[in-house]
């Protein structure tokens, strides 16, 4: 694996050891107390209305997985504290911006494109070459982390908040440096709906950076029609000023939401792409202790490796049976395998195109094409994985996903049984 700087991994190391000395003598290490947070992000913001209350039974489950699940170090705990105080005064601010524009309620969505399936499975390349069509909109990293106010067209290329988020992304990549060489990060590339879920702490984006497992299984049991409405209207907020046809948008915890995602955008397009599961698991096994471990001591790998295979076994498991229910148009829907995609990404992007029925321009293929050379497959070096760590088995893997496979006909990749 690769290595934090140096500078930055002592600096960690210091402040992490310092935190029970820093008890003993009686200063108190960052709390995860609802009423101080909610107080802390009004005297940020001088605001008050938060909005819908929805976001409170799952701020204080979340709150609770911080101080008993999570093993934070120091570190961990200023920086998921910072990053509740964060989401709350973002969510004081949206409101505020919407009182004061009520216009922006008028704005509509019209079909927008989700991309969902398991992680690893070519869900972000896919996501940043339909990203390069000018004709598409999608939630870039700077303006999901620092929403308000409304961006504006003239400013979209040039806004400071740029700068901002490219300053925190760096953080990330010196806690988490081999993060990158495993999912892309960059202020002005496309960002997941997760993100944009964190205003409503209804979203995966907590289990997948933290390890609060009761918050998870909690989440992945609720009517996530909340996290959506809000979702649509962030959308609105975004497009506002900088509008475009056809909102790009992308997040593998969609599996869960179908329901509520196609209540919300009646006339959503739906892309489901699809790897062979002994591969991905193993993968995004490594990425959740990349992330948790940026923050947190202890990890139990064997637990993280239980815990993604019955998250994602269940998530499949959700969108089958919405898929099968003939609730919602079979041709709402398209498949895209990952060996298809990285034989011939051009291919695939006609495929998405001829099959929801949306012109192609030439520009807008040239763009993809110039992204594909400029973005070469494992830019950063290679992600290296293993089952072992995580108490996974080859075998177990295939049969758990067996039905899985057999429903989309996915196929077992060369040296994943291993």
């Amino acid at each position: 694996m690769a290595h934090v700087m140096p500078s930055v991994r002592g600096f960690v190391r210091v402040v992490n050891a310092l935190g029970p000395a820093l008890e003993r003598a009686g200063v108190g290490r960052p709390a995860f107390d609802e009423r101080g947070l909610i107080d802390a992000a009004r005297r940020e913001t001088r605001l008050d209305d938060f909005g819908r209350d929805e976001f409170r039974e799952p701020l204080r489950l979340l709150l609770r997985g911080y101080e008993t699940e999570a093993r934070l170090t120091l570190v961990g705990r200023i920086a998921a504290r910072r990053d509740t105080v964060s989401l709350l005064a973002s969510r004081l601010r949206l409101v505020e911006d919407r009182r004061r524009h009520p216009e922006i309620a008028a704005e509509q969505i019209r079909r927008p494109l989700f991309i969902v399936g398991l992680p690893r499975t070519g869900s972000t390349l896919l996501h940043h070459l339909l990203a390069q069509d000018p004709a598409s909109r999608v939630a870039q990293a700077w303006e999901v982390m620092t929403p308000s106010p409304p961006p504006e067209r003239a400013r979209y290329e040039s806004d400071p908040r740029i700068a901002r988020a490219a300053r925190q992304l760096r953080w990330l990549d010196r806690l988490a440096p081999d993060f990158k060489t495993i999912h892309p990060l960059g202020a002005q590339l496309a960002l997941e709906c997760i993100a944009i879920m964190g205003y409503t702490f209804l979203s995966s984006r907590f289990h997948t950076t933290y390890h609060v497992p009761t918050y998870q299984e909690w989440l992945e049991r609720q009517d996530l029609t909340p996290a959506y409405a809000f979702h649509r209207e962030f959308l609105q907020h975004l497009q506002w000023r900088v509008p475009a046809e056809r909102w790009v948008l992308k997040a593998p915890s969609h599996l869960w939401g179908l329901p509520a995602l196609f209540a919300t955008y009646p006339d959503a397009l739906v892309i489901q792409t699809h790897r062979d599961p002994v591969t991905v698991l193993p993968s995004v096994a490594s990425l959740t202790a990349v992330l948790q471990g940026a923050f947190a001591d202890g990890l139990d790998l064997a637990e993280i490796g239980r815990e993604v295979t019955r998250r994602w076994a269940n998530g499949l498991e959700r969108a089958i049976q919405v898929r099968s229910s003939g609730r919602i148009a079979a041709e709402r829907f398209l498949d895209v395998h990952y060996h298809e995609l990285l034989d011939d990404p051009i291919a695939t992007v006609r495929r998405v195109y001829a099959h929801f029925r949306l012109p192609l321009s030439d520009d807008a293929e040239r763009r993809m094409r110039g992204h594909l050379a400029d973005h070469p497959q494992g830019k950063h070096g290679p992600h290296q994985y293993a089952f072992e760590p995580f108490g996974l088995d080859p075998d177990d893997i295939a049969h758990r996903f067996k039905g899985y496979c057999e429903h989309f006909g996915v196929r077992p990749e060369r040296g994943a049984r291993r």
